[in-house]
């Protein structure tokens, strides 16, 4: 059977829970195999091998971090010498664009922001949601190698233990790779807290907070529940929290087991990051507002009462 390929991770030595997922879904189609970059330490190796790669291949080479899109080349010429069942990335703005242009590259279709996979008769069959999420689409690539983009979240990282083999092979980026290079980095002060799409649980805070001081509230509970934070558009545009902490259609797609909506109305913007989420817990002191109307529960009432009470209520059952 021919094997799925895993790309772990644009930068070298990340596996993270994303590239466990990945790997849980890839088992449903054939033998993982995993590609990443450096030396291939124990603990990766293990780490791969633990979530079912069958396979480990390490590319080795210099600057694959200055020029990503040698990602492609790398993928393209393993992909000529062991044709894949399918690719599966990360559906991260690096993600995207490999799937892209290695579906270009290899004649294949792309498929993005997949929520699951399955096996299917003529090859893997997706599920997608479209048009800002009011939709369910079940697609699959009708020729060539299917390449999918996975939204974080999209299944729990499940265990499978394998001894994968190891390769290597050597990159040397060629001139299309070169086209797109990385001038600078700034590396992200750490909060402490998980990533936001990749956040199991996420806390948001909105209008409602009124001033950006108040969402200490929102970052208390988010740390008590072991949560990221998040924040509406209208919460982002007055000042009160950084854009990269957005959730919405022009912020970050999210689609944790738990979302807790703080003084938030719920606006199609808003909706659009995240009405995937498992669970949608709502806080709004107006009854009628539209983000009820998605909520799984709902609290009406002032979020400045609401909120204290409810640390109150997970410290009292952690004693």
């Amino acid at each position: 059977m021919a094997g799925v390929f895993v790309l772990v991770g644009p930068v070298a030595g990340q596996v993270g829970k994303p590239s466990l997922e990945l790997l849980t879904l890839a088992r449903r189609l054939g033998p993982p195999i995993a590609v990443c970059a450096g030396a291939g330490d124990a603990e990766t190796l293990e780490t791969l091998g633990r979530y079912g790669a069958e396979r480990v291949h390490l590319i080795e080479s210099e600057n694959i971090e200055e020029y990503p899109i040698g990602w492609v080349q790398a993928l393209a010429e393993l992909a000529a010498d062991t044709p894949p069942r399918a690719v599966l990335t990360e559906s991260t703005p690096d993600g995207r664009e490999i799937a892209a242009r290695l579906a270009v590259r290899l004649g294949g279709g792309v498929l993005t922001d997949a929520g699951d996979v399955r096996p299917g008769p003529d090859g893997p069959v997706v599920t997608q949601w479209a048009f800002a999420a009011g939709f369910t689409v079940t697609s699959r690539v009708a020729r060539g190698v299917p390449i999918i983009a996975v939204k974080p979240n999209a299944v729990a990282p499940e265990p499978a233990p394998a001894e994968p083999s190891l390769t290597r092979a050597r990159l040397v980026p060629d001139e299309a790779s070169r086209r797109t290079r990385i001038v600078s980095r700034t590396v992200r002060e750490s909060t402490g807290r998980p990533g936001l799409t990749e956040a199991e649980i996420v806390v948001s805070g909105g209008r409602g907070l009124a001033a950006a001081e108040h969402f200490t509230l929102i970052e208390r509970l988010a740390d008590a529940l072991g949560g990221a934070v998040g924040a509406s558009r209208a919460a982002v545009d007055a000042g009160w929290y950084s854009h990269a902490h957005q959730v919405g259609q022009t912020g970050a797609t999210v689609s944790p087991q738990l979302y807790l909506a703080v003084g938030i109305s719920g606006a199609i913007q808003h909706r659009a990051g995240m009405q995937t989420s498992k669970t949608i817990v709502a806080v709004n002191k107006d009854g009628e507002a539209p983000i009820f109307e998605l909520a799984d529960y709902g609290v009406v009432g002032d979020l400045f009462q609401v909120v204290p009470q409810l640390l109150d209520e997970i410290a009292r059952r952690r004693v």
